[in-house]
């Protein structure tokens, strides 16, 4: 199935303020990498958001997330996030908020 392409473009105008934003189609989905690191991207209808180790647990406690286990895995610091967890923009615009912030806290890739 392919993935959610508004909600694709949404996340893209939510980061068209910050520079060095690359969509990147993987995945089956799209990833927006930001300095060269994976913040956010769409997978089908959820969001692939890149919290870090650090906020894991609590980004699951939030509406819509659970663990994001694309190779059948637990992947700690990255969390999926199904349309009951963005259903308005401020709910969106939250999560972006949320990826972008680990994103400060790595090393720009060159």
């Amino acid at each position: 199935m392919p993935y959610n392409h508004h909600l694709s473009d949404h996340i893209q105008k939510l980061l068209s303020s910050h520079e060095h934003v690359e969509p990147k189609e993987m995945f089956g989905g799209i990833a927006f990498m930001v300095n060269g690191h994976m913040a956010i991207g769409v997978v089908k209808d959820e969001l692939m958001v890149r919290v870090g180790k650090d906020m894991h647990d609590d980004a699951l406690k939030k509406t819509g997330a659970r663990i994001m286990d694309f190779t059948h895995k637990p992947m700690k610091g990255f969390i999926f996030v199904n349309a009951d967890g963005y259903t308005n923009d401020g709910d969106l615009r939250s999560w972006v908020d949320m990826a972008l912030s680990f994103n400060r806290t790595l090393k720009p890739k060159a």
